[in-house]
C-alpha cells in the first residue's frame, strides 16, 4: 500500500498518463479493416484519443500533421491515471479511487470513424487503486498498475475482461507500467523507498507474470535516494527502459538483459531533466520528457548501443505538456496542454515544432494513438 509520502506524490501525478500504441505487425487490426500487412505502414485513418475530467474524445490526425477536430465524444471517468488501447479495437480507462462496488475499468469499442462505444465496466475488487495501464496485443491482455499489485486481465472477442491465472501479482506500490515491444517483459515504476523499477517476465501462453530475479532495480546506483518516480517506457528496439525521477529532476535509464529481463543501469544514469519531469514518449532513437514544473519538454538522443542519453542542442523546448503520446510513424508526438491537444512535428535532428493549432480539450490526463 502507499505510504503517506507516496500519497502526497499522487497530487502532481494524478493528472497525467500516457500510453503508446502502435501498428507493429500483421496481427494488428483496425476497426472495420485489416490495415496492416507485412509490417508496412497503415493507411487506415489515424486517431489520437484524449480523456480527462469526465469525458473522452477522438481526434483524427495525419502522420506528422496537425490534430483535426473531434470526431467522437462520450463520457469517461472523471479521475484517471491510465488509458490503453488493445489491438486498435478496444480502449480501457482506469478510474482512480472508485466508490466501493463501482467499476474500476471502463472499456470502449473503437468503431468506424473513431467512434467510441461504451461497454460494461469491470470491477477489480476491494482495496484496488488502479492507475496506469499497459497491453499485450499478442495475448489480448490488459495490465493494471494497482496498490501493491498488478492485475492481468484477458479480453475476449467482445472486449470483456477476465483475470489470467494467478492474477493479481504481488508488486511494490506502482503507478505506471509498460510492456516491451516484443511482449516479453513488463516493467513498473516502484514508489516504495528507495524507488526502483519492477521487472517481470510475461508467460507467452497466458500472460502470467513472474518477477525477475533482483527486482526491483534501484534507479539511483547504491539505492540511497528516496526517488519518487513517474512514467516508464521501453524504447522501440526493446533494449532500454526509461523512467522519470520527479523529485530530483532526472531520467533513469537501464539496459534490458535477455532472456532474463534483468536491468543494468546505463552509464551516467540518472540523467538531468527539467523541474518535475513526469511523462515520457519515445520516437525512434529520441526520448522526450514533459517537465511539468517548468512547462518545457526535454529531448534526448538515445545511443543505440549503450542507451546513453544526450540532450538535443535545442533542448529543453519551451512547449508546455502534460500527457504525451508518440506517432508510430516516427515524425510527431502529441501532447495535452492548457491550449488543448497539440501535434509537435519532429525534424531530422529530433527538434520539436508545433504543427497546426491545438484542438480544445480541457484537462486531458491521458492520450493514446490508434489506427
Amino acid at each position: 500500500m502507499f505510504t503517506p509520502a507516496r500519497r502526497a506524490l499522487l497530487s502532481p501525478l494524478i493528472v497525467f498518463a500516457v500510453f503508446f500504441v502502435s501498428c507493429a505487425s500483421s496481427r494488428t487490426v483496425c476497426p472495420g479493416s485489416n490495415c496492416c500487412a507485412h509490417n508496412d505502414a497503415c493507411f487506415a485513418p489515424q486517431y489520437v484519443i484524449a480523456t480527462g475530467q469526465g469525458h473522452i474524445s477522438t481526434f483524427q490526425v495525419t502522420p506528422g500533421g496537425p490534430v483535426g477536430p473531434s470526431v467522437s465524444t462520450t463520457t469517461a471517468p472523471s479521475l484517471t491515471l491510465g488509458m490503453a488501447a488493445l489491438n486498435n479495437q478496444f480502449l480501457y480507462v482506469s478510474t482512480f479511487l472508485a466508490p466501493l462496488g463501482q467499476p474500476d475499468l471502463f472499456p470502449y469499442s473503437i468503431g468506424q470513424g473513431g467512434a467510441l462505444n461504451p461497454l460494461s465496466g469491470y470491477t477489480l475488487g476491494q482495496f484496488s487503486v488502479p492507475s496506469g495501464l499497459a497491453t499485450d496485443n499478442a495475448l489480448n491482455v490488459v495490465y493494471v498498475a494497482d496498490a501493491g499489485k498488478i492485475d492481468a486481465l484477458q479480453a475476449d472477442a467482445s472486449g470483456a475482461l477476465t483475470p489470467v491465472p494467478n492474477s493479481p501479482f504481488t508488486s511494490g506500490s506502482n503507478l505506471f507500467l509498460t510492456v516491451d515491444p516484443q511482449n516479453r517483459f513488463l516493467f513498473a515504476s516502484d514508489q516504495d523507498p528507495p524507488g526502483g523499477v519492477l521487472a517481470f517476465t510475461i508467460s507467452p501462453s497466458d500472460g502470467e507474470l513472474q518477477a525477475v530475479q533482483g527486482s526491483p532495480f534501484p534507479v539511483v546506483p547504491g539505492g540511497l535516494t528516496d526517488a519518487q518516480l513517474g512514467d516508464i517506457v521501453v524504447d522501440s528496439s526493446g533494449k532500454f527502459v526509461f523512467t522519470t525521477i520527479t523529485n530530483t529532476g532526472q531520467v533513469a535509464a537501464f539496459t534490458i538483459a535477455t532472456p532474463s529481463g534483468a536491468l543494468n543501469p546505463v552509464p551516467g544514469s540518472p540523467f538531468p531533466a527539467g523541474n518535475n519531469p513526469l511523462m515520457l514518449a519515445v520516437v525512434g532513437n529520441y526520448l522526450y520528457v514533459s517537465n511539468t514544473g517548468d512547462r518545457t519538454i526535454s529531448g534526448y538522443q538515445i545511443d543505440a548501443t549503450t542507451g546513453i542519453l544526450t540532450a538535443l542542442p535545442n533542448s529543453p523546448f519551451a512547449i508546455p505538456a502534460a500527457a504525451m503520446v508518440a506517432s508510430p510513424f516516427g515524425n510527431a508526438i502529441y501532447v495535452s496542454g492548457s491550449n488543448g491537444i497539440q501535434a509537435l512535428a519532429l525534424d531530422a535532428s529530433g527538434n520539436l515544432t508545433p504543427a497546426g493549432s491545438a484542438q480544445p480539450f480541457p484537462g486531458a490526463t491521458a492520450l493514446v494513438y490508434v489506427q
